[in-house]
């Protein structure tokens, strides 16, 4: 099933959530002199209109990233990551989101490098629209990101930041997810990897949750932010979360001081609440 368009919900409470962590993650590699790759499981289109087309539809951005365009009262880790996303666009409203590629092109240096997976034939046309200046910087692959993460691992450079967020269609996904990280760890034990999954009342989510605390990562971090109570009828996406293997030791005292702030600006009633565990040796 090749359906899902990352395109309609560009911007939104969860991508503010994910971007912030990997914002963060690859901040903290820049650290250390040696380079290191950035690798996309599912990288999307690269950049998502928020002005026309399928954004529009839903218009779920306004309820995520246009919550913090304009605020005044941001925690400076939030601060650097409104920037991150404005780019050099000065517009009063978002007009357009950067995927997860094009957040982490903004952050890596000369020596780094990309590996992008699309399986979606429309989005890895756009995304290669994106990046077709990049060079041999970034490498795009029209392939399933599962796979493609093996071919890679581990990587020449010895260092890596990997994000696994797959669309979850198919409930496979979240048996997938967890055997992705476990091959991943056994190929390279020592690279960084960012597991993005959505809240959703569905049976499958908290046997992953438990599953991954089993996988055995010496260093770990784990953050859910929901935006509102589960809905009544058992649909919809309440919030997300975000698993982290191997994460900087400064993480958890980031979300500490951040995420408490967009659960106030993006919750939308009593039920808008956060959870943050880590084991950080």
């Amino acid at each position: 099933m090749l359906s899902y368009r990352h395109a309609f919900h560009a911007g939104n409470h969860a991508d503010v959530l994910k971007h912030f962590v990997l914002q963060q993650v690859l901040a903290y590699s820049n650290q250390k002199d040696k380079p290191y790759w950035y690798i996309d499981t599912h990288a999307g289109a690269g950049m998502y209109a928020l002005d026309h087309g399928y954004a529009v539809q839903n218009a779920e951005f306004e309820q995520g990233i246009a919550r913090l365009w304009n605020a005044q009262d941001m925690p400076q880790p939030l601060v650097e990551f409104v920037q991150l996303i404005r780019g050099n666009h000065p517009d009063a409203t978002p007009r357009r989101y950067p995927g997860s590629p094009s957040v982490a092109q903004a952050l890596l240096r000369t020596d780094d490098r990309m590996r992008l997976f699309e399986l979606h034939s429309s989005d890895f046309k756009l995304l290669a629209r994106h990046f077709q200046s990049a060079g041999r910087k970034v490498l795009l692959a029209q392939e399933d990101g599962f796979s493609g993460l093996k071919s890679l691992l581990p990587p020449p450079p010895r260092r890596a930041v990997v994000l696994i967020d797959p669309p979850y269609e198919e409930k496979r996904d979240y048996q997938r997810v967890v055997d992705a990280l476990k091959d991943s760890l056994q190929r390279f034990a020592t690279g960084t990897y960012l597991l993005w999954y959505p809240l959703l009342q569905r049976p499958e989510i908290s046997v992953m949750q438990e599953k991954l605390l089993k996988l055995g990562a010496p260093s770990w971090l784990h953050v859910t932010l929901s935006v509102h109570a589960p809905a009544a009828d058992g649909f919809g996406m309440h919030g997300s979360g975000m698993f982290v293997i191997n994460p900087p030791w400064t993480l958890p005292k980031t979300l500490e001081q951040a995420v408490p702030y967009l659960v106030d600006v993006l919750g939308l009633d009593q039920g808008a609440q956060y959870s943050l565990e880590h084991h950080i040796p």
